[in-house]
């Protein structure tokens, strides 16, 4: 059993525990290897990245996908799982073409748009009850976003469109991830990674520049982090609803102040400050809620 599988699920509120640690843990090394992306990406093309960060990646994981190759040919739901490397796929195409046109400050506002879609969408979907309380934790986080990227007035033009419609697809593969849970991580994971592969390969000819030594050391370890994070994310989804988890998202400004101060020298305004600080209240708020919500289904309805 891989380590992942280790991961205790012996009552509902240890497995949201750990699905929340896991979606923490995951939006950390997003946002490394956003750092790093963005570093490489001052030299090389969109395209580029995509592919060899999706080379170093399935190379990484090769060793797993050929001792569990059997789990590839008895996919649950094959045609939801084509939908879901879909949307993966166009969520990353919309992200970078979208940073192309507009503010990167205003394209992950639209992106941390997505635990509202998640959390409205979850109770249709899925099924899952959201009571009022997360509702307004949400929202209440998703103005400290607000204030903290001051997205600008540029809201209607068509890469603004495109930025939303990649919010909205984040939002759709979150919730077919969680509707998918019984699928092995691996099997998640290698498909996310081989249509970003197909994506970068058709991508990458344009804008090609031989990349030297170091930069494939790089490359390589974009991929290995993108393989440890959505490994992470991918269990998150498994352990716990995605209403519950997806918020926890809001804490990828907290770590973006933090790169962008430590690795290109930004000091972040007062604005940003204040609103970093509104979303670790909310999401502080919702994992105490979530506790709460453990101890009372722990008493009504003890583990047998």
């Amino acid at each position: 059993m891989t380590l992942f599988g280790k991961i205790s699920t012996y009552d509902e509120r240890s497995a949201r525990m750990a699905g929340i640690g896991l979606m923490l843990l995951s939006i950390f090394m997003f946002s490394f290897g956003d750092a790093l992306g963005k570093f490489m990406v001052a030299t090389y093309s969109v395209g580029q990245l995509l592919w060899l960060r999706a080379c170093a990646a399935l190379l990484v994981l090769l060793p797993v996908i050929w001792k569990q190759r059997a789990e590839f040919s008895r996919l649950e739901r094959p045609w939801l799982q084509l939908l879901r490397v879909t949307l993966s796929t166009l969520e990353v195409a919309a992200f970078f073409l979208a940073t192309v046109y507009l503010p990167l400050a205003d394209v992950i506002t639209y992106y941390l748009a997505s635990p509202i879609f998640v959390t409205a969408l979850s109770g249709i979907v899925l099924g899952e009850r959201v009571g009022w309380r997360r509702w307004t934790a949400i929202l209440v986080g998703f103005c400290g976003v607000l204030i903290a990227l001051r997205p600008s007035t540029q809201t209607v033009s068509w890469p603004a469109m495109i930025a939303l419609g990649g919010s909205l697809s984040f939002a759709f593969l979150m919730l077919i991830t969680r509707s998918l849970r019984e699928t092995p991580d691996i099997v998640l994971t290698t498909s996310q990674f081989g249509g970003t592969f197909l994506l970068g390969a058709l991508m990458s000819p344009i804008g090609w520049v031989t990349p030297s030594v170091g930069s494939l050391g790089l490359f390589a370890a974009a991929g290995v982090v993108s393989v440890v994070a959505l490994l992470c994310i991918n269990r998150s989804l498994k352990l716990a609803p995605a209403s519950v988890v997806v918020p926890y998202q809001y804490s990828m400004i907290v770590w973006a102040v933090i790169f962008g101060f430590v690795v290109f020298g930004d000091v972040p305004s007062i604005s940003t400050l204040i609103g970093a600080a509104i979303i670790i209240g909310a999401g502080f708020y919702i994992f105490l809620r979530e506790q709460k919500l453990g101890r009372e289904e722990n008493v009504v309805n003890p583990p047998a």
